[in-house]
């Protein structure tokens, strides 16, 4: 098999993790881009690996952590929302954030974790874990549910709630969503791709967004429909049936390039809120 093909099916999803780890589809299609190139500047040394998708995402980082973030797709930030968001960013390590997007985004058990980021299975399992107990300290949210199944809602709510954020509103439809965001205004959305009315979550972010300025995570049965290359696409993205992991792994990642997120106040100072 040629690495073309090899490597064809796990590109979509590296794309996703290119996204949620830079925060934007044009910074993570970027990386995957150069990825990319590289492999088909030297395909001799990417293949023969037993596990394509495990060499994949090594490749990835390495290109990733070759190349300074800004200087490459993004603008260095100058409001003080941006240098609010980015001091969100910087509060969680690099490396354990790396770490829980690889186990909990991408399905990666620890020991290729470990492969991928070049470290021991120990070393591993405290990066997740690291990650997993800065990230829910560190900021919190409104949340608006567009979910048109009563059980999968409940579940969310319940997870969005474990993480400390609040869930202003579950809509079922797009109208009842546009008009939950207009009383609730929330800052961040986890929204279905087909609703219950037949009416679509996309329509209904996309109107909803004509007014407001907040990310949103998509959550559909058929990732794949989104993450084709070409724009415009959702920079966060939940397969269904989706894992608590991933949930929250998406989260966190959402509203840290979010700039209108919160830091957590300490629970002295939150009492006298």
């Amino acid at each position: 098999m040629s690495v073309s093909k090899a490597i064809s099916a796990h590109v979509p999803y590296l794309r996703r993790f290119a996204r949620a780890l830079t925060g934007t589809q044009a910074g993570g299609d970027a990386y995957v881009l150069a990825t990319l190139e590289a492999i088909v500047a030297e395909p001799a040394a990417f293949s023969g690996h037993a596990d394509v998708r495990v060499e994949l995402y090594r490749l990835f980082l390495k290109v990733w952590e070759s190349m300074p973030i800004n200087g490459f797709v993004d603008q260095a930030p100058t409001s003080p929302d941006e240098r609010g968001a980015l001091r969100n960013l910087e509060a969680i390590p690099l490396q354990p954030r790396v770490a829980f997007l690889l186990s909990s985004l991408e399905g990666f058990d620890t020991p290729d974790v470990a492969r991928i980021l070049e470290c021991s299975p120990d070393e591993a399992t405290a990066l997740i874990d690291r990650a997993g107990k800065e990230i829910s300290q560190q900021i919190h949210s409104d949340v608006l549910i567009i979910e048109d199944e009563p059980l999968i809602a409940i579940d969310i709510q319940m997870l969005v709630e474990e993480l400390g954020h609040r869930v202003v509103a579950i809509a079922r439809t797009r109208d009842e969503a546009v008009a939950a965001a207009k009383t609730s205004t929330p800052g961040l959305i986890l929204a279905d791709i087909q609703l219950a009315d037949g009416s679509s979550g996309l329509d209904a972010v996309n109107q909803i967004l004509n007014d407001f300025s907040l990310p949103v995570i998509f959550i559909t049965a058929y990732p794949e429909r989104f993450l084709t290359g070409t724009p415009p696409e959702p920079a966060f993205l939940i397969t269904k049936p989706f894992g608590v992991d991933s949930l929250k792994a998406v989260i966190s990642q959402a509203l840290f390039f979010d700039r209108r997120s919160h830091r957590k106040a300490p629970p002295e100072k939150a009492a006298l809120v």
